[in-house]
């Protein structure tokens, strides 16, 4: 936005401090009855043909725009990729822990990635690891759905889970 001499326009469509329509005026013009109000002559729409300019107090309209981003960004939720590892001869218990801790992220609105790693002579029974995750999947199925399914990946098998369930119960 371009504020009282940074205007470039010869010609500028002009709206009141009060929003009234004032037309087209020169910014000679424009500026002189900015300043005699002791407010700034502010760009609003530099597309149009001719710009359209408002007379408003520059500084409070920042602090107000700047004051209305940060209420907006309080407002969003960060949706963060967390992840959850898991070994493809995992007990049942560490299984249910690991199942626990997927659902309190999913419920939080976060994605969560399920890994299975794989050491040494485990690549050769790979499906152990499949069936590891698809138990994980299965656990947590009523508050999360499959946004990638199991794929192995070298030595890892991943797949990730967002919350928010296909069906609906």
């Amino acid at each position: 936005m371009r504020v009282n001499r940074e205007i470039r326009a010869p010609r500028i469509r002009l709206i009141g401090s009060d929003g009234s329509q004032v037309g087209v005026v020169t910014l000679r013009e424009a500026l002189s009855l900015a300043e005699s109000e002791g407010l700034d002559l502010v760009e609003v729409v530099a597309g149009s043909e001719p710009p359209v300019c408002k007379i408003i107090n520059w500084g409070k309209f920042r602090y107000d725009q700047t004051k209305r981003e940060k209420e907006n960004k309080k407002s969003q939720h960060q949706i963060k990729v967390k992840e959850v590892k898991v070994k493809p001869n995992i007990s049942d218990h560490d299984l249910d822990t690991k199942c626990k801790q997927l659902r309190e992220f999913v419920s939080k609105g976060n994605k969560a990635k399920v890994t299975c790693a794989f050491r040494g002579r485990e690549m050769a029974h790979t499906e152990l690891g499949e069936a590891v995750i698809k138990k994980v999947i299965e656990s947590v199925e009523d508050i999360a759905s499959v946004e990638s399914p199991a794929k192995l990946m070298g030595r890892s098998m991943t797949a990730v889970l967002a919350p928010g369930s296909k069906k609906k119960t």
